[in-house]
């Protein structure tokens, strides 16, 4: 699950405020899952967690996310089912490159090489089953994330702890059960990049759409966002899909068999 921004004509104002477009994606490939790639984009007027919290009414499991402490609302059993939250490595590596950017960096350097490693035997992995892939991150990635943790541990020693390079080391410290929970589940990523890949056409979009011009509108920019990007991980094109499935409700087709009509199982 993700967020981002989702500009909205306020009337009356003569200006847009910020709402946001919330994206749920499943992407099983990785794992050669049963189920079809998709996403859920959801319109909400803030980035509060207690819309995260809404649209996952009724879903329990494991759900991956960034860092962002809005997602922390997700775990009251209040208001949801049972959920674990499991941490993105990108994130992680992302704190680290930045140091390196430009800069003398010795021990962003040597987390970014270790990270670099986790990430080769992902590549290995990839595309056989949960169980074989637990075994190899078992086997292969457990021991460097064991010596990655004492790394951690003993580098978080050596800096201030409000200097850039502890802030990065802390923010991994701080997420360190879910960043490693991936080693417990074959279904896991290390890292929320499919989700992140399914909002980035969505920043492009406000460079030319500007904003939407009232909360309806962007729930129904949500709404067709989540056909066409769905239409993009099934490798359906979206304008053929779009013309043929309002050409079958405009022909009569039954409500009842609406499933026919979801990306994944559309037929031109």
């Amino acid at each position: 699950m993700d967020e981002t921004p989702a500009p909205v004509l306020d009337p009356g104002r003569g200006k847009a405020k910020k709402g946001y477009f919330w994206a749920l994606a499943r992407d099983d490939r990785a794992w050669n899952g049963p189920e079809p790639p998709g996403v859920a984009f959801t319109y909400a007027p803030g980035r509060s967690g207690k819309y995260a919290s809404e649209i996952l009414q009724g879903f329990g499991g494991i759900l991956q996310v960034d860092g962002y402490a809005g997602y922390n609302r997700v775990l009251d059993l209040r208001d949801n089912q049972p959920i674990h939250l499991a941490y993105c490595w990108a994130h992680a590596r992302r704190k680290l490159y930045e140091l390196t950017h430009n800069n003398v960096a010795p021990i962003a350097e040597d987390g970014l090489k270790q990270i670099a490693s986790l990430y080769r035997i992902e590549a290995q992995a990839r595309g056989t089953s949960a169980q074989e892939r637990m075994a190899i991150r078992q086997q292969k990635s457990e021991p460097i994330i064991k010596a990655f943790k004492i790394w951690l541990d003993h580098a978080r020693g050596q800096v201030s702890a409000k200097s850039p390079t502890g802030e990065a080391l802390k923010y991994i410290a701080k997420y360190w059960d879910g960043l490693t929970l991936f080693l417990t589940d074959g279904r896991i990523e290390m890292d929320s990049n499919a989700v992140e890949r399914t909002i980035r056409p969505i920043a492009l979009q406000r460079k030319n759409a500007l904003f939407a011009g009232h909360e309806a509108g962007a729930q129904n920019w949500a709404m067709l966002a989540s056909l066409i990007e769905t239409c993009k991980l099934n490798q359906v094109e979206p304008h053929t899909y779009l013309t043929g499935v309002l050409t079958a409700i405009v022909n009569g087709h039954k409500q009842k068999d609406i499933d026919q009509l979801l990306p994944w199982n559309y037929t031109a």
